[in-house]
């Protein structure tokens, strides 16, 4: 039996209905955390599955917890909104705040759609239960969290609002750039801002309980938004630091305060019943690190932690894809294209995927023994595409090696997918890239 063979008999397929994942919801059963990955952040198929799982795990499961791989503050715009608390209009006018680059990952039509439907789910739920929130864990919006907890703390106490625009004015003498700030530190042009940043997030931390006394629920709300930006102002201004001195660096960091904010959401929403998570973001975060390259270079991720942390409590769920378009862009900040995703390497999953000859399907890895090496235990070649997609240098670019029945419990499978459409539309995406067969058709 072939490799291809072998994988076609373990796949399940999946015929683009709901109830294509019944058996995907039985794996994960009681689980506490859902991870969904994605092998790029431009691809339609994936965020679509994404939302039809995580509608399921909401509604059937009770799931309350959305955590994206996003700023906190721009996404605490889009939980107002879901939870009926924003003079918002509609989900498009709650997703304005991702303005930041690559806007096209979080204000692209899927995303509008799944927004809306988390709200009206929301204002028709059972009272007797916890309604579902829309949450960021990342750490790059440094100014915005800024401005959040000064506009929290002048609302509750304009003294303490005053001493905190005093310790974050370290950061204004480099506008809205923290990378400048991090490499003049770095170099030690200038005094790091990291003690400021420390007292800052002590002094809220040490008022908290008189912060708490002035109106119940809404106020402890309130109060862990603002303790959240305040953690990611201190991370970040880390994390800026650290982008100087290496890679494993900066990613461990930004990796653990992904899970810490998702540690600090659940012990938060922590009631009669314990909150349950579902997670969105790239294949590369949330599959375990210990079953790729990244181990090797000294990086972990929140698959790794989250498995050490909560155990069989956690299911890890990958998607990856063999060929078709994707909306990326060719450099750091520049303009989104609808780019062709090459057929994919040889030695690789998707290829192995795509000699099934199946359009789409998921595998349930839990059942794949090490035995299987030649098939899915590989090692074998992994395909990740992100926010910028160079096919030119595509093995070195966009390739590492894994084993993927160790880093995922399972795989979900989009033979030809086509790139996620962003609100903002341009002609250069209009357009698209032209085939690389262009002009002979062959």
């Amino acid at each position: 039996m072939t490799d291809a063979e072998f994988v076609r008999e373990l796949a399940q397929p999946l015929s683009g209905v709901a109830q294509d994942y019944d058996p995907l919801l039985e794996l994960i059963g009681d689980a506490r955390i859902v991870l969904l990955g994605e092998a790029s952040h431009g691809t339609h198929e994936f965020y679509f599955g994404r939302a039809q799982i995580t509608r399921r795990l909401i509604e059937e499961k009770n799931f309350t917890v959305l955590a994206i791989e996003a700023d906190w503050p721009d996404a605490s715009r889009v939980h107002r909104y879901v939870r009926g608390a924003s003079a918002d209009a509609n989900a498009n006018e709650a997703l304005s705040g991702f303005r930041r680059f690559p806007t096209w990952m979080w204000r692209n039509t899927v995303v509008v759609e799944f927004v809306e439907w988390m709200r009206e789910f929301n204002q028709h739920l059972d009272p007797k239960r916890a309604p579902a929130g829309f949450y960021g864990m990342d750490l790059y919006g440094l100014h915005a969290s800024i401005d959040a907890v000064l506009t929290y703390l002048q609302k509750v106490d304009p003294d303490a609002a005053a001493r905190a625009r005093l310790r974050y004015s370290c950061f204004d003498h480099f506008s809205r750039e923290p990378q400048e700030y991090g490499y003049a530190a770095t170099v030690g042009a200038i005094e790091s801002c990291e003690r400021a940043v420390v007292a800052q997030l002590t002094d809220l931390q040490r008022n908290a309980a008189r912060f708490l006394s002035r109106d119940g629920a809404v106020a402890a709300e309130e109060l862990f938004f603002a303790e959240q930006n305040a953690r990611l102002v201190k991370d970040a201004e880390e994390y800026y630091r650290s982008m100087f001195r290496g890679r494993a660096s900066s990613w461990n960091l930004r990796d653990r305060h992904m899970v810490e904010t998702i540690e600090a959401l659940v012990a938060h929403l922590n009631g009669s019943r314990q909150p349950k998570a579902i997670v969105w973001a790239h294949n590369s975060h949330l599959g375990d690190a210990r079953a790729t390259e990244m181990s090797q270079h000294g990086e972990l991720n929140v698959g790794q932690l989250i498995r050490e942390h909560f155990g069989d409590e956690a299911v890890l769920v990958g998607f990856t894809t063999h060929h078709g378009s994707v909306t990326a862009a060719s450099d750091w900040g520049a303009i989104a294209e609808r780019k062709n995703v090459r057929p994919a390497l040889r030695g690789s999953y998707e290829e192995l995927f795509h000699e099934t000859g199946l359009d789409r399907f998921w595998i349930d890895l839990r059942d794949v023994g090490e035995k299987v090496v030649s098939a899915l235990y590989g090692p074998r070649l992994e395909r990740a595409i992100g926010v910028i997609y160079r096919p030119e240098s595509e093995r070195l670019s966009h390739y590492f090696h894994a084993r993927l029945p160790k880093q995922f419990d399972a795989v979900i499978h989009f033979d030809e997918t086509r790139a996620v459409e962003p609100l903002e539309r341009t002609s250069v995406w209009d357009k698209g890239e032209l085939p690389e067969t262009y002009p002979f058709k062959v």
